[in-house]
């Protein structure tokens, strides 16, 4: 049986994640953390039926429950300290939040090393947002010219969205991306050309409407090809590939970054 924290208990991602914990075989829910709701049983504050509680911190649930694995579903400005905490405890994360970059990935898998234990990290766990990522970083492999398009809504404050910041990272581990006219010879704002991550060029829309929805452009003489996948209004596509990580991420230790490393042999 794996013991499950939730971070994130009473956000929007929580609900139909809790439901198939309860409805699984081979996990437990045994904790969830929310500052707003400590204190309080996990079945007063969710539909779970879980008889775990609600801790203010990760530190908090991990000296007070039994946990073989943290999902976190947290926020950008809380996501570092409480997978990090997790790892230093000897247990494993399953993380679901943006905000961590490349270089934040890049500590983590020594520690997570260092203590044997197993991180995967998602910037979307959609299967269709995995095979997002997995088509364009074949598509790289032959097309040298690309840019990305993060839409998010009005209010989410990190950009680009975890999604959007895995894809360019993905990308840019297969090459960089030809350049168009260089930043210094432009007229006007620069900051027209979007941000550089990972040598991509990734451009940040907020507006009302959108959930996360993410599309690479490949462009060549004469063509072009477009692959976006959109999410809906329901955190319902998150669920399957969270489950999936919950179960395979004590295979190995360090940091896997993806849902496709468990979806599909890595070239």
């Amino acid at each position: 049986m794996i013991r499950v924290c939730f971070a994130g208990v009473t956000g929007w991602t929580a609900p139909p994640i809790l439901a198939a914990v309860d409805a699984a075989d081979d996990l437990v829910l045994t904790a969830g953390v929310s500052r707003s709701a400590a204190g309080r049983a996990l079945s007063e504050v969710t539909a779970s039926r879980s008889e775990g509680r609600v801790f203010g911190s990760v530190a908090d649930a991990l000296h007070s429950a039994e946990v073989d694995v943290l999902v976190d579903y947290t926020s950008a400005t809380a996501v570092e300290e409480n997978v990090w905490t997790a790892v230093q405890a000897g247990v494993h994360a399953v993380v679901g939040s943006s905000g961590l970059t490349d270089d934040d990935y890049t500590r983590l898998d020594r520690l997570a090393r260092d203590r044997g234990v197993g991180v995967i990290a998602a910037g979307n766990f959609s299967v269709q947002a995995a095979v997002l990522q997995r088509a364009a970083t074949l598509a790289a492999g032959l097309i040298d010219r690309w840019e990305i398009v993060d839409y998010a809504s009005a209010g989410k404050p990190d950009v680009p969205s975890g999604t959007a910041r895995q894809l360019a990272e993905a990308l840019g581990a297969v090459r960089t991306p030809a350049s168009a006219v260089p930043l210094p010879e432009l007229h006007g704002p620069v900051e027209a050309r979007g941000a550089e991550v990972a040598g991509s060029r990734v451009h940040s829309v907020r507006l009302p409407s959108f959930v996360v929805s993410t599309e690479v452009v490949f462009g060549g003489t004469g063509e072009r090809l477009v692959i976006r996948h959109d999410a809906g209004e329901s955190p319902d596509p998150y669920v399957a590939g969270t489950l999936l990580a919950v179960r395979r991420v004590a295979e190995a230790p360090g940091v896997r970054r993806g849902l496709d490393s468990l979806l599909f042999d890595q070239p």
